[in-house]
């Protein structure tokens, strides 16, 4: 095969596969494959220079950096659509009304037909092709000249440098708008010898987070150059107008296609458009990207619902909008409406609120969650976003405070999206006061003055006052009386928010202070209700070390910690008084669980909350400490699966764990006992096709005893 042949071929099957992955979304090729192509048609223009065309595939990485932008003046205008500032119905019945008027249609007569598309936040582009080649790029500038962006936009996979007839173009589009002109096939829309495609720029939310962590991880590296961005729209504005083509590939941007410029006429071989929703299917079969949440509608009452449809679904899509578009369907009623003020009569942009707004910080405080994390939280002027007046705005943490460097007096963007937690995206530093301080989190709780602690490799602060912290007293007692735990049966989420907005109990051993009289106060409490709480609470104060241990909620202390610090340890004054060193000599502890322990210990009010809890009655068996490769099974590890005749799962993983073995959850090949009851299913098979032992209930009680 000649060199020329060989190049066509491999740029007809790379935009083949670049227009499959990016517009279709149905990659074909794989990523190796599309690799090799790329790599022999680099090798080949390399050998040949005189093939290298400009839509050839290797031609999307750019050139080099620009001097400045060239100015290009539009051949049809870019003009502004008009804007419907009422973001209720109101604001899609206004504008179905002054369509009829202007029409002078009659009451009687059929609805308007229109085309609801959504309003992307993006930057709007007109691409220009002369012969199915795309040849220049522009802005839209002030609508009469914009600036020509023609190597930033190769790089965009999504918007084609050829245009190219095909079956899968043919059938994407009769798939991706069904309509009354379906009929219409791909063969009635030639590609014209002139086409300008007008759409919008943007960069989708996870593409845009994805850069962001990208940016902080070169911060964190020490790259004083790296910074974040503010919001995805600014971030591919500023994308499309980067001088240098390279960096402007580095940041990912889609596209949408919405409408045309200049175009051949009908008359001399151009295509012989009706509706604008023909104009939307063509623009599919010619291989651009055309939004599937593109609708047609039939008057004021689907103008509604598709604003109404569109508002539900903004949050959880994949980028950012601020309102949706309504269009006359018909090209002959739009001629006939015209423009006015260089806006087009025909069409309206129907915002939605704002989700981004200018305020200033007021302060700074410090909100204590339930778990104890510590949230600095930017008290703001009060300002409308998002469709509600916002005063507060997170900054998660303390890293993320300074990394945006939020300081009392800033003037800041705030953003709001639907019921997510209004945050500060932005400060604008040259706004700030003189004098503003950086922010830094305190040393102590400010609601019950616990130490505060920040454990190296976390960005969160938390308070060490699990016990005694009001903020955590309700999550603190939840987990308390969890079954795994204490097991106090019927202290569930709606009896403890009562006693404790009640007052009834504010600390731990209040819950033992508990009588009927007292209970039977609450709402909604029976004196039978009353009295199995009172029953429960006796019956939890007989427990065992490692439940009480586990009840106490220390961060990193879960049940298989608890059976080791109990097994190691053997009392609990041990526990209370071990330095960090002779912690970390208990099987599977570390570091930070170690530190988490000594820390917990450390804090007067915790020790005060387990001495007053050990006063309300609350007991266990006690013993020498003993080193857990002393017990019979300290070093086997167990997997139980299926139902036991006579023991529940619970129970023998207890028996198990006493006799010092582990119980995992999963078999693998350092499994050395399954124990499988009825209807054990995978991890039987699994245990079966490594050869390991396995055991029914009753040979697991026989090895116990055995051990025993």
């Amino acid at each position: 095969m000649n060199p020329s042949t060989e190049a066509d071929r491999l740029r007809t099957a790379l935009n083949r596969a670049a227009h499959q992955y990016y517009t279709l979304d149905a990659p074909e090729l794989p990523d190796a494959e599309y690799d090799k192509l790329f790599q022999q048609l680099q090798a080949l223009e390399a050998a040949h220079p005189e093939l290298l065309t400009p839509d050839s595939p290797t031609q999307r990485v750019g050139g080099g950096v620009l001097a400045g932008f060239s100015p290009v003046r539009h051949s049809v205008p870019m003009l502004s659509i008009r804007t419907e500032t009422d973001t209720t119905a109101a604001g899609a019945q206004a504008f179905d009304a002054r369509i009829k008027r202007e029409l002078k249609v009659a009451p009687d007569a059929p609805p308007i037909a229109y085309v609801a598309e959504p309003k992307f936040d993006g930057l709007a582009i007109n691409l220009r092709y002369e012969q199915g080649l795309l040849v220049q790029a522009a802005t839209r500038g002030d609508g009469e000249m914009g600036e020509d962006v023609t190597q930033n936009i190769r790089t965009i996979g999504q918007i084609p440098l050829r245009l190219i007839r095909g079956e899968q173009n043919s059938s994407a589009q009769l798939t991706l708008l069904p309509s009354e002109d379906s009929a219409r096939g791909a063969d009635d829309w030639p590609i014209p010898a002139v086409l300008e495609v007008r759409g919008e720029v943007y960069m989708r939310r996870d593409d845009f987070d994805a850069l962001n962590d990208r940016q902080r991880e070169k911060i964190a590296a020490g790259d004083k150059t790296a910074k974040t961005y503010i919001n995805p729209r600014n971030t591919a504005a500023g994308a499309v107008r980067q001088l240098d083509p390279a960096i402007a590939r580095q940041r990912p941007l889609s596209f949408f296609a919405y409408g045309l410029g200049e175009i051949t006429p009908a008359g001399e071989g151009g295509p012989d458009f009706a509706t604008h929703w023909q104009v939307l299917q063509a623009l599919k079969v010619w291989g651009f990207p055309v939004s599937p949440l593109i609708e047609q509608a039939r008057g004021a009452d689907d103008l509604v619902a598709y604003h109404q449809k569109i508002a539900a679904a903004r949050d959880s899509l994949p980028f950012d909008i601020d309102g949706v578009v309504y269009k006359v369907e018909s090209l002959e009623l739009q001629r006939q409406l015209g423009f006015v003020s260089r806006e087009p009569r025909w069409a309206v942009a129907h915002k939605y609120p704002a989700q981004e707004q200018l305020t200033t910080v007021q302060s700074i405080d410090i909100q204590v969650g339930r778990t104890g994390k510590l949230t600095p939280v930017a008290k703001l002027a009060p300002v409308f976003v998002g469709g509600v007046t916002v005063t507060n705005a997170t900054l998660h943490n303390e890293l993320e405070a300074r990394r945006k460097d939020v300081r009392v007096g800033d003037t800041v963007i705030v953003r709001r999206a639907g019921d997510v937690i209004p945050e500060v995206v932005a400060v604008l530093a040259d706004k700030r006061p003189p004098g503003a301080t950086e922010f830094t989190m305190p040393s102590t709780c400010p609601v019950c003055g616990s130490d505060v602690v920040r454990e190296e490799g976390e960005a969160d602060h938390r308070c060490t006052g699990g016990l005694f912290c009001a903020a955590q007293r309700k999550e603190a007692m939840l987990h308390f009386a969890s079954r795994r735990a204490m097991d106090i049966e019927g202290l569930g989420d709606k009896l403890v928010e009562q006693l404790v907005e009640s007052g009834a109990v504010k600390t731990l051993p209040d819950l033992y202070k508990l009588g009927l009289v007292s209970l039977t106060a609450l709402d909604r409490m029976a004196q039978k209700s009353a009295q199995n709480i009172v029953d429960a609470l006796e019956k939890s104060r007989h427990t065992t070390l490692a439940r009480f241990l586990f009840a106490l909620g220390i961060r990193h202390v879960g049940e298989t910690t608890a059976k080791e610090l109990a097994r190691h340890f053997g009392n609990l004054d041990a526990i209370m008084n071990a330095s960090t060193e002779q912690l970390l000599q208990v099987p599977d502890i570390g570091p930070i669980v170690a530190q988490s322990l000594h820390t917990f210990f450390e804090q007067a009010h915790n020790r005060e909350v387990v001495e007053q809890l050990r006063a309300a009655g609350i007991e266990w068996k006690e013993g020498e400490p003993s080193a857990a490769a002393l017990l019979p099974l300290a070093g086997k590890t167990f997997v139980l699966t299926g139902t036991f005749p006579t023991l529940s799962r619970e129970q023998a993983k207890e028996m198990l764990e006493a006799a010092g073995a582990k119980v995992a959850g999963s078999v693998s090949k350092k499994t050395h006992y399954v124990v499988a009851g009825a209807e054990a299913g995978s991890k039987l098979e699994k245990a079966r096709e490594l050869g390991l032992t396995v055991l029914d209930e009753a040979g697991m009680l026989s090895l116990l005893s055995e051990k025993a």
